[in-house]
């Protein structure tokens, strides 16, 4: 409750600023004000729809989280490798058009990384991977008030090793950590590497979200709602989507269940990195709140808040997160 007097209206968050034409804006510019670093994988996602072409889309779960979070008004910069190729020139405009700032990581691959998104008639996506993740270096934690790191950039070598240090230092300078494993077996089809990972970064982490799917590779035979239960026990906010079955989130021994927005459903890519945006555009908004600072009311409005943004994911082709005209009422 004391938490009231801190809050401020989404609209009063500054946008980073356009500073040059888009022909002379330089690939590592940072908006003004950077508050989110996000660390990971940007690829072109290859959709095939049944008796359809293959559609070129811009994502990979932390650019897809990065632009998220720039279109829900947070300033953010993406650290990722991106080649000088077409699907490169993709991944920047991309940036560019939502306003998120692009740190490219050395060395610059020969072609960016890319994923064939095959879609099921229930609109849920199975992806082949060609990807590169090797940075030389990234960012300093300490020029944030928040880093979000997770799937591929956290579980391939050499790069998630740079990752989980960046993360213990965040964590010992105070900055609060938001890590998705969002496990992707198609890449890594040992489930032991994704429990190793999680065991490495979740000590770190102050926010947490999963899929039902990556709770069952890392603890299998547990209930969603006990997972979800027991890690927020231990590390702050937790949510969990499943679906059909709505979100359930969690701040330390607080807990609450969702359902999902309705929504014409289009496909599912993208959905979990719009739902982790939102929350993190929540938190930022009311200064980074820690789990006991949250009551049963404000952890609801919270998993509300980022189920509307998944919900409007899943009505669009592709990884197409809200703005936040699209989220206010």
């Amino acid at each position: 409750m004391a938490r009231q007097a801190r809050r401020v209206p989404r609209v009063q968050r500054a946008h980073p600023a356009r500073s040059a034409p888009r022909a002379e804006r330089r690939a590592h510019d940072r908006p003004r004000a950077v508050t989110v670093l996000v660390i990971g994988e940007a690829l072109v996602d290859v959709v095939q729809r049944e008796g359809g072409d293959p559609e070129p889309h811009a994502g990979g779960s932390p650019f897809n989280v990065a632009v998220g979070l720039a279109r829900l008004d947070v300033p953010t910069l993406l650290a990722a490798q991106v080649g000088d190729d077409a699907y490169g020139d993709l991944l920047r405009e991309h940036l560019y058009d939502s306003e998120v700032g692009l740190e490219r990581l050395d060395p610059v691959p020969t072609r960016t990384s890319s994923a064939v998104a095959t879609l099921a008639e229930d609109g849920s996506a199975s992806y082949d991977f060609d990807l590169t993740w090797d940075p030389a270096a990234l960012p300093d934690a300490a020029d944030f008030e928040a880093v979000h790191v997770g799937s591929l950039g956290t579980a391939l070598e050499p790069g998630a090793a740079l990752v989980a240090g960046l993360v213990v230092s965040a964590d010992v300078l105070g900055i609060p950590v938001s890590y998705d494993p969002n496990v992707r077996l198609s890449v890594e089809p040992d489930a032991s590497v994704w429990r190793g990972v999680f065991d490495t970064i979740a000590p770190h982490a102050t926010i947490i979200k999963m899929s039902d799917e990556d709770a069952a590779t890392l603890f299998p035979g547990e209930e969603p709602v006990a997972v979800v239960r027991r890690l927020a026990a231990d590390h702050g906010i937790v949510a969990m989507t499943r679906g059909a079955d709505g979100a359930v989130v969690g701040a330390g021994d607080v807990l609450v269940e969702v359902p999902p927005a309705e929504v014409r459903l289009v496909d599912t890519i993208g959905a979990g990195d719009s739902f982790m945006a939102a929350m993190l555009s929540w938190c930022a908004t009311y200064e980074w709140p820690s789990a006991d600072e949250l009551d049963a009311t404000e952890l609801r409005d919270l998993a509300m808040y980022a189920s509307s943004a998944a919900a409007i994911t899943c009505s669009r082709p592709g990884a197409d997160p809200p703005r936040t005209r699209d989220l206010t009422p």
